[in-house]
């Protein structure tokens, strides 16, 4: 029987990592204002590509001055947005709006993968979409970004492409860090320290984590993730709208979150109501809902 790595012609099959696009031009035209050529070029070199090349520069540098301007960016325009937050919600609107999932959201709307250099391996193991290596790319753009046209027109291009994540900062910053979230609740009800139990499945470039957040001794909350932290992540928002569905918000004032899950809780005891009790709901928790979805 002929082997799954060779073609029916007798030759072995190799997977060909594809390059970088070069035509850089139609990235800029999306990105907005000019960067400065070099600048650009080592704005898009990742350090796979870098080693795999007799270790050029990368533009971990970059990334690291893009960082700062982002969130200077970031803050200011939630500090005059929002005068009637305080700096802890502040901070958690930041958050929500420069995480590596929004900056890879961003990344995606300008197709950035398919400019990124990258070293072989990294190329053929998904490199180009993901979410770590995206974001990065993003605030090492921002970096040219400042250098080559300085803080103005690098501030307009960060608050347009960050737009939507400015527009929902209230709602998902609050929701940023459930796992946070869920140990402030547990707090106020004296239920303890919350602690997570995580298994994981399949080969290491794809695993998959399942983690479960137990709460007073009792699995409150199951997520799952291509990282244990994703997991705990989505363990602790489920468990959070469970104990706030069983046991009230014990007084906290968590804009965006609590509305959204009373909301789903009153319309399932809405829902409820009209079908009557289901069995076994009498001596229990009322079932969480779903999770309400984050915004883009």
């Amino acid at each position: 029987m002929a082997h799954s790595s060779r073609k029916s012609g007798g030759r072995q099959s190799r997977r060909v990592a594809s390059p970088a696009r070069s035509d850089v031009e139609a990235l800029v035209y999306r990105w907005g204002p000019r960067i400065d050529p070099e600048l650009l070029d080592l704005s898009l070199t990742h350090r796979s590509f870098a080693h795999e090349n007799g270790g050029l520069p990368t533009n971990e540098r970059l990334e690291f001055l893009g960082d700062s301007v982002l969130g200077i960016v970031v803050t200011e325009y939630l500090y005059r947005t929002h005068p009637d937050v305080p700096e802890g919600q502040l901070a958690k609107m930041r958050a929500a709006t420069v995480s590596e999932p929004a900056l890879a959201a961003v990344a995606r709307d300008l197709n950035l993968g398919e400019f990124i250099k990258l070293g072989k391996g990294e190329s053929l193991t998904g490199g180009r979409d993901k979410d770590s290596i995206l974001s990065d790319t993003v605030e090492a753009l921002i970096g040219a970004t400042y250098l080559s046209q300085g803080l103005e027109p690098t501030r307009a291009v960060v608050e347009r492409l960050v737009a939507r994540f400015l527009s929902s900062a209230r709602t998902r910053g609050a929701s940023l860090d459930w796992k946070t979230s869920l140990q402030e609740l547990v707090a106020a009800h004296g239920l303890g320290n919350p602690r997570y139990e995580v298994e994981s499945v399949g080969p290491d470039h794809e695993r998959v984590f399942t983690a479960q957040a137990i709460v007073d001794g009792e699995a409150r909350g199951e997520g799952t993730g291509t990282s244990k932290k994703l997991a705990e992540h989505a363990a602790a928002e489920a468990a959070y709208a469970a104990i706030l569905a069983s046991h009230g918000d014990g007084g906290l004032d968590l804009p965006g979150v609590n509305e959204a899950l009373r909301t789903d809780l009153a319309g399932m005891a809405a829902r409820q109501a009209r079908i009557g009790p289901t069995p076994g709901s009498a001596s229990g928790p009322v079932p969480a809902p779903a999770p309400p979805a984050l915004g883009d």
